[in-house]
């Protein structure tokens, strides 16, 4: 048995160079312009990180030195992790 999605057809006011940049991206991945659109729409509004990324992210954004990685060897390496 076959599903069918149901979708929504929708109108947006777009700048007409945003819209060529579009066309010419959809093409390139081989996808109708619709397509990659809702692609890239639903990407933003589903792939939120977790809290263990969103901590890493706003760490990493602080500016704050986090420590010095050494990898002349695995041990040293494994040991600067520690760190």
């Amino acid at each position: 048995m076959e599903t069918i999605a149901t979708k929504k057809q929708t109108a947006f006011r777009l700048s007409p160079e945003l819209v060529n940049r579009l066309k010419v991206a959809a093409k390139r991945e081989h996808r109708s312009l619709n397509n990659f659109v809702e692609n890239i729409l639903t990407d933003a509004l589903y792939n939120e990180p977790n809290e263990v990324t969103k901590k890493a992210i706003n760490e990493a954004k602080s500016g704050k030195f986090a420590g010095t990685i050494h990898t002349e060897s695995m041990e040293a390496f494994l040991k600067s992790c520690e760190e």
